[in-house]
């Protein structure tokens, strides 16, 4: 097989966490008195580091986008996380390349704290070698920081048979600067028009998909 190691995106790739994001967002908005946007632009924060999200959507300085996520982690933290799903037929492609001896990694922008949880509660942790992502205090948040703190967590050395799969065009932009493969998952929140812009290296329209070319020789 062309590839050893599979780094996984959470957010739009493994679960349909847009619910509790958005509820989230709208309980820091409305925390502090600001104008609830429409979903299609609360959609952008499904990916992006927080912080900057809430600063470039809203013009905030960086010490309002510090407040901001404190707040949305108050919802978050509680009943945000779990207002989520795992996609239908990613248990499936988790269980096939574990069964092809695929070594599986977890790279998010979410912390790392929230995405252990996540896993637990929906009963996917046990098909991850390993699950990385951004610390509590704002450090890792960069994507290309988290997939070169997973590869070199997991002292990953090949990097020609280790590819980040994702829905968003960071995914993509960070495994081309970490040296890896990529593969954009089109039932996430990122466009095709997107992902093919930032450059992956193939494109799955679903889980089953995304089984093939990983599987790929």
């Amino acid at each position: 097989m062309k590839y050893a190691t599979v780094l996984f995106d959470l957010d739009g790739t493994i679960t349909d966490s847009k619910p509790g994001i958005l509820n989230s967002i709208r309980y820091a908005l409305n925390k502090y008195g600001l104008e609830v946007p429409s979903d299609d632009q609360l959609q952008t924060f499904i990916g992006p580091p927080l912080k900057e999200q809430f600063m470039e959507v809203f013009g905030m300085a960086e010490e309002q986008g510090n407040r901001m996520v404190e707040a949305y982690r108050e919802y978050y933290g509680e009943k945000g996380i779990f207002e989520n799903r795992v996609y239908d037929g990613v248990p499936e492609l988790l269980r096939e390349l574990r069964e092809h001896g695929m070594k599986i990694l977890m790279a998010t922008a979410k912390p790392e704290l929230y995405a252990r949880r996540i896993a637990e509660h929906f009963d996917f942790a046990g098909y991850f070698d390993f699950i990385g992502g951004a610390c509590m205090d704002g450090r890792r948040t960069d994507k290309y920081d988290v997939i070169e703190y997973v590869l070199e967590s997991c002292r990953i050395t090949d990097r020609s048979r280790a590819v980040m799969v994702g829905d968003r065009r960071h995914d993509m932009e960070g495994a081309a600067r970490a040296k890896i493969g990529s593969l954009g998952v089109l039932y996430g929140y990122g466009s095709r028009e997107e992902l093919a812009k930032a450059g992956a290296g193939a494109l799955a329209d679903n889980p089953q998909e995304a089984a093939e070319i990983l599987l790929s020789d």
